[in-house]
């Protein structure tokens, strides 16, 4: 089995898929805004769902944060922007990548 990491770098506004400690990909992502941003710290992803409906895109990926997580966007133009309630926004072809590619359980570290 895979040794699968994920970092979001809120400064940079991308997630970093690290596989054995190297990045082995990276993504643009749209992050919290002002007033509702992103919280920085340790995480795991917790559940997954595809097609879950509503502004989550084609996936969500729920983290160990309560009412937090990874999705899909039905706006890809908010990718790369302070826009979200706090989750971490991609384009719904990424995501879906993803969550296919990382299993429950994964670290997530959102990082300023």
């Amino acid at each position: 089995m895979a040794n699968y990491e994920i970092i979001v770098d809120l400064s940079d506004r991308r997630l970093y898929l690290l596989e054995a400690g190297k990045v082995i990909r990276a993504f643009p992502v749209g992050i919290g805004k002002m007033v509702t941003r992103t919280p920085i710290g340790q995480y795991t992803i917790v559940n997954k769902e595809p097609n879950p409906g509503g502004p989550f895109g084609a996936y969500w990926m729920g983290l160990s944060k309560p009412h937090y997580g990874i999705h899909g966007t039905n706006d890809p133009s908010s990718i790369g922007k302070l826009v979200s309630h706090g989750c971490i926004r991609m384009y719904n072809k990424d995501v879906i990548w993803l969550a296919h590619t990382v299993p429950l359980g994964t670290p997530v570290t959102i990082r300023p």
